[in-house]
């Protein structure tokens, strides 16, 4: 009975007791660090222990069984169990694996018991009658003597069965310094036990601590280093683990829209590590990495982007590198983020593999609760305050003579400062390309205007010649889907009018197309910027308009294509150079051969 309401309430009792486990020891100070640098696993394709709870493997891998029913309390035993394994080094390659695996489990419970953390399961008690041996003392009494009887699967994989998998095997996670990590978590609790003390907190949890590294790495931007101190000044540190744990960040994160930096204080930095971590989100921010993202895949242009601050940072020696999610190739060096990113889309099983600082698979640029919200009016005032504290802070940085600066970083803040190139006046300079001023000769069958004011002195006109005219033309492909906006049609298309007049181009090749395509043939300019009846409306498909062209015998063969789209599409198979009109922030599904003007 008590199954059945638990499925009518939608709930699974040793699920949440595993999830409330998993959260207890990743608040813990001394496990913390630990848990969220590992991987947990708990469902039916694992490996999992079918006798047991839980074995673990020298990459941070935790696998659980998934139908074993626990409390709180025993999960987090067994867990912590596992993670102790890590912590203190226990994956060694020795001649007798059964008695140095022995010989840990029997050391991790006593730790634990003096540590009075969790319940240890009823299968994992054992009677620790052997002193304050070491695991070394106890491994070499067990090869000698012999394992005692009862100390046999003490271990959380069960009776027969050892908790620790793959010893001596190499990792195929990103390498960690876990008994470094266990280290941090200790003087982590040593530290808060001392401000329990002092009544500077009124518990033990990391997020009630007062004075932490990353604060005093905030303070020290503020203080000492120009660049970055008014970016610092106007950002709020964010250190609480419950916040960090529902957000899945491990070490940090950035949410420029929120003015909030994100520090899990279970990730143990220390001074060092702590100014690189601030350093490197600030600089997300002040190189508006998340606003020139462009349509780009989210979590490959943040790689993109931390390898290129990565490496300025460790140019100019801000901090030390942490331990986990620090993305450096000097072999990258002098790369812009976009050249990144174009090496890096080339490879995309193998840099999906790597961790950010928010964690594997995870970008530390938060999008916010507004997605694309620098194209908004509040977006663009943010957008001008962080290049102007950048710039500032530029400025200040070289002026007082602060350090060292990486040219490339120099470089990129001043071309922040100035402002882009409208995207109109980008269609000039392709019309500019394509369509050069047409050659004039004199001729007396038509007469000048001025003519009539002098009627006995003849005054030839000036007229384009006959033949510079032949080709003067470019086609235009309009989709005109109903994901289109009339907006950007009505901007489009009196751009292209007002441009074509200019230029002195006679006649405009108008292709309709959505699902189908609609040959409109050659339109004046002046008719398309008075008039154009719109057919369509339907689903995207550019495909059939573009091979009209291409294909049109009353078409130049090398004559200038223009599409305009919202970038909804399929990928499409270009013969020829070609230019798109795309909104702002919109991003084709595939690489375009030619140019791109974003509208806005």
């Amino acid at each position: 009975m008590a199954r059945k309401e638990d499925k009518k309430r939608g709930g699974d009792p040793a699920t949440e007791a595993f999830e409330q486990a998993v959260g207890t020891v990743r608040a813990h100070p001394i496990f913390g660090p630990l848990m969220w640098r590992a991987a947990v696993y708990r469902r039916e394709s694992t490996p999992y222990p079918p006798n047991g709870w839980m074995v673990v493997g020298p990459g941070g891998v935790l696998y659980a069984h998934p139908k074993r029913r626990g409390s709180v309390e025993e999960w987090a035993y067994v867990i912590a169990h596992c993670l102790l394994h890590l912590g203190l080094g226990h994956f060694k390659l020795v001649p007798e694996p059964v008695a140095w695996q022995t010989a840990c489990d029997c050391f991790v419970a006593r730790f634990l018991k003096d540590l009075k953390f969790g319940r240890p399961p009823e299968d994992m008690l054992v009677e620790l009658d052997f002193g304050s041996k070491s695991e070394e003392r106890l491994y070499e009494s067990f090869v000698r003597d012999g394992i005692p009887p009862k100390l046999a699967g003490c271990g959380a994989a069960g009776p027969n069965s050892y908790d620790m998998v793959d010893v001596g095997m190499a990792s195929t996670r990103q390498e960690q310094d876990w008994e470094k990590l266990l280290a941090q978590g200790l003087v982590q609790a040593v530290d808060s036990a001392v401000e329990l003390a002092a009544g500077l907190r009124q518990s033990m949890s990391p997020r009630e601590r007062v004075h932490t590294e990353a604060s005093r790495a905030r303070s020290w931007f503020i203080s000492r280093f120009p660049l970055l101190g008014s970016l610092a000044a106007h950002f709020t540190l964010v250190e609480d683990p419950l916040v960090c744990q529902r957000m899945q960040i491990t070490v940090a994160a950035v949410d420029e829209e929120a003015r909030e930096i994100y520090v899990n204080p279970s990730a143990g930095l220390y001074e060092g590590s702590a100014r690189f971590v601030i350093a490197h989100e600030l600089l997300h921010v002040g190189l508006r990495h998340q606003s020139r993202r462009q349509g780009r895949d989210p979590y490959l242009w943040n790689v993109a982007c931390d390898y290129v601050v990565n490496g300025w940072l460790v140019e100019m020696g801000v901090g030390e590198l942490p331990s986990f999610g620090v993305l450096y190739d000097p072999e990258l060096k002098g790369l812009s983020a976009e050249a990144i990113y174009d090496r890096i889309v080339t490879d995309v099983r193998r840099y999906r593999k790597l961790a950010t600082l928010r964690g594997y698979g995870l970008g530390d640029m938060l999008d916010g609760t507004t997605p694309e919200w620098w194209l908004h009016g509040d977006g663009m005032t943010l957008d001008a305050f962080y290049r102007r504290c950048l710039s500032q802070g530029l400025a200040y940085h070289q002026s007082e003579g602060r350090g060292f600066l990486p040219a490339g970083l120099v470089e990129e803040i001043r071309a922040l400062d100035q402002p882009p190139i409208p995207w109109d006046v980008e269609l000039a300079q392709w019309f500019d390309a394509h369509f050069s001023p047409l050659e004039k000769r004199r001729t007396y069958t038509r007469l000048s205007r001025r003519q009539s004011a002098t009627p006995d002195i003849p005054r030839p006109l000036w007229v384009p010649r006959e033949e510079s005219q032949e080709g003067r033309t470019f086609g235009v492909v309009l989709d005109t889907s109903g994901s289109m906006d009339r907006k950007l049609l009505a901007k489009a298309l009196g751009a292209i009018a007002s441009y074509s007049l200019a230029r002195d181009v006679s006649r405009v090749r108008l292709v309709f197309c959505d699902a189908v395509a609609y040959d409109e043939g050659y339109v004046a300019p002046e008719a398309i910027a008075e008039r154009v009846r719109v057919r369509g409306r339907g689903g995207t498909v550019l495909q059939p308009g573009i091979d009209l062209l291409e294909r049109a015998e009353d078409f130049p063969k090398q004559g200038p294509i223009l599409i305009i789209t919202d970038g909804e599409c399929d990928r499409l198979q270009l013969r020829r150079e070609h230019a798109f009109l795309l909104p702002q922030g919109r991003h084709l599904p595939f690489v375009p051969t030619g140019r791109v003007f974003r509208i806005v």
